[in-house]
């Protein structure tokens, strides 16, 4: 990573925020935005706590901001805050309240009788890097697989710039960012559908998508989502810029629908728990069918036309099976066990209950209602 040898100081004033910062949203980031703007979009981001440690620490040298110099606005050589963004807010919002400007309410008791370092806002320490590229593998690190890391959506985002604009292949951005060939080729992937979505005419909100692009990304693991969508979950990126073929629109309109909610009715499902079972119903015929038959579809029901509620219940009675001839070879040696006793009535209670429900098994085993049971 090309940086420079040592830490050096500017003012405030002199550091730009970072208009293509992934953390702005994918319809956010873009070179134009003004650094009002970006202010104003990054006030939800916690930055009140970073202002109080500035009061109480001063800006400490490690935590020294990476920046670039770039083009910005048209003036060619302007410092751009690449990593720490959130600092350089803090640093404003804090700078412009304590100067009496117009700002949130929270701001301004934050700065009431505030005395800040003397040179908190004319000596910010930053590490000047010959290029964004030179950063990304920290960056990716820090903010895709580290410690500090960003929103589902905003990673993905981050990989497909380096995929993009680098023409970067997923295995070197896995030996850069520090993560698997598999996660960084699905994370692309996901994004790249999260465009195909936009051309949609379903009424989702950016927020929307974004906040469940974590359950798009779990559901492209299974087979019966990238059957029903077409997607090529190996695809390199010259394929995978459109994954879910022209063909599949249908079958991506209802899947957005079932997995975002659209045009006021609500997700399938909410608990990612359930992308397993939503990808074997989408593996059923049937279960396709209701859900595109009905205008409120229930999960339950789907599951059940699926077979999958079936195949649970049988799974259930074999472990109980299981669970019994176990508890079979050893119950002998603890026959005077009160405890052992009482579970073994409740197991018998349910069990005769379990046969009463299939009437040729219970005349099988001489089993009938009320205690006519035969000897």
């Amino acid at each position: 990573m090309a940086l420079a040898p040592r830490i050096e100081y500017s003012a405030l004033e002199e550091l730009h925020l970072d208009p293509h910062n992934p953390r702005l949203g994918r319809t956010r980031s873009e070179p134009s935005a003004t650094q009002e703007r970006l202010m104003e979009q990054m006030r939800t981001w916690s930055l009140e706590e970073l202002a109080v440690s500035f009061l109480e620490n001063g800006f400490w040298p490690q935590e020294a901001v990476i920046v670039v110099i770039e083009e910005l606005y048209r003036q060619p050589r302007t410092l751009v805050v690449v990593e720490g963004n959130r600092r350089i807010a803090a640093l404003n919002y804090l700078k412009q309240a304590i100067e009496g400007a117009p700002v949130p309410r929270n701001w301004r008791r934050l700065a009431e009788g505030a005395q800040p370092p003397d040179d908190l806002f004319t000596a910010v320490p930053y590490i000047l890097a010959s290029s964004r590229e030179d950063v990304t593998a920290f960056i990716g690190f820090r903010h895709v697989t580290g410690i500090k890391q960003w929103a589902p959506a905003e990673k993905a985002e981050f990989i497909a710039r380096m995929v993009d604009e680098n023409a970067m292949s997923y295995e070197s951005i896995r030996k850069q960012i520090g993560s698997r060939t598999d996660i960084v080729r699905r994370n692309y992937i996901a994004y790249r559908i999260l465009h195909q979505i936009e051309d949609l005419e379903i009424d989702i909100s950016e927020e929307g998508l974004d906040r469940r692009f974590s359950v798009l990304f779990l559901s492209l693991r299974e087979a019966g989502v990238q059957t029903f969508l077409g997607v090529d979950i190996r695809a390199e990126p010259e394929k995978a810029r459109t994954p879910i073929p022209e063909d599949n629109t249908r079958n991506l309109s209802d899947f957005v629908s079932w997995l975002f909610g659209s045009n006021g009715s609500r997700p399938l499902f909410t608990d990612s728990r359930n992308v397993g079972n939503f990808a074997r119903i989408l593996s059923s015929a049937e279960a396709t069918e209701y859900l595109r038959s009905v205008p409120e579809p229930s999960f339950e029901l789907a599951l059940q036309k699926a077979g999958i509620e079936d195949e649970e219940i049988e799974n259930q009675l074999k472990e109980a099976s299981n669970q019994m001839e176990l508890a079979l070879s050893r119950v002998h040696l603890h026959l005077d066990s009160d405890s052992i006793q009482k579970a073994t009535r409740r197991l018998a209670l349910n069990a005769r209950e379990l046969v009463l429900k299939f009437p040729s098994i219970a005349e099988e085993i001489g089993l009938r209602r009320g205690g006519d049971d035969d000897a």
